[in-house]
C-alpha cells in the first residue's frame, strides 16, 4: 500500500510525462506522477515547487517525469481540427497580429471554398477576425508567418485543461525549438 502523502508548501497542479525515449507523452496530476514514481514505473527529471511528505517519506514534488518503459503512441491526428487542437497548435496567439488568440480563422474564407482542415484554420484574435472578415490575404496585403499544418500528437495529448504549458516544461516541449539532449 502506497504512503499517503500530503504536500507542505506546494502548489499541486500538472506534470509533464515523457516517454522513456524522452518524447512529451501526456499531461497529469502531480498525484498521479506521484504514484508513478513511488510505484518505480517512472524517475523524476525536473522537480518542482515543494515537497510531498508523509510519516516516512519526503520527496519533490514532480513537475516532469520520465516513464522506466518505452509507450508505443499512435502517431494519427485527425482530419477536421478542433478548436482547442487549433489554439495548442499555434500556442494560444493570434497568427496575424501575436496577441491572445480568442478564435479559429479560415485563411481562405468558407464563403469562397475555404474548407474546414488543419491546413486552412487559424488561431486569431477578435478584432485581427473581425477586420479579416470574408477577405483573403492577398486582398488585405496580409502574410502568414508560417503555413498552418496538422499538429503533432503530443500537442493534441494532455493539453486538454491547459491554455498554457508550465514554463519548466519548455526545454521538453519541440515547438520551443529546444530539442533536449538524450540522456543516458
Amino acid at each position: 500500500m502506497l504512503p499517503n502523502l500530503f504536500t507542505h508548501n506546494a502548489t499541486l497542479g500538472s506534470a509533464l510525462v515523457l516517454n522513456q525515449s524522452y518524447e512529451p507523452l501526456c499531461v497529469i496530476p502531480v498525484k498521479r506522477a506521484a504514484v508513478l514514481l513511488l510505484t518505480r514505473k517512472a524517475e523524476t527529471v525536473t522537480p518542482g515547487d515543494g515537497f510531498l511528505r508523509s510519516e516516512t517519506m519526503h520527496i519533490p514534488v514532480p513537475s516532469v517525469v520520465r516513464l522506466n518503459r518505452y509507450v508505443p503512441i499512435p502517431r494519427q491526428v485527425g482530419s477536421s481540427p478542433s478548436r482547442r487542437g487549433v489554439f495548442a497548435r499555434d500556442d494560444w496567439r493570434c497568427v496575424y497580429c501575436n496577441a491572445s488568440a480568442e478564435t479559429i480563422d479560415h485563411v481562405v474564407p468558407r464563403s469562397r471554398g475555404g474548407t474546414h482542415t488543419w491546413d486552412n484554420v487559424v488561431a486569431a484574435c477578435a478584432p485581427c477576425n473581425h477586420r479579416k472578415s470574408d477577405k483573403t490575404l492577398a486582398e488585405l496585403g496580409w502574410r502568414l508567418p508560417r503555413v498552418p499544418r496538422p499538429p503533432s500528437g503530443w500537442q493534441l495529448r494532455g493539453f486538454r485543461g491547459q491554455r498554457r504549458p508550465d514554463p519548466a516544461w519548455e526545454a521538453w516541449l519541440p515547438r520551443h525549438g529546444k530539442e533536449r539532449a538524450r540522456l543516458s
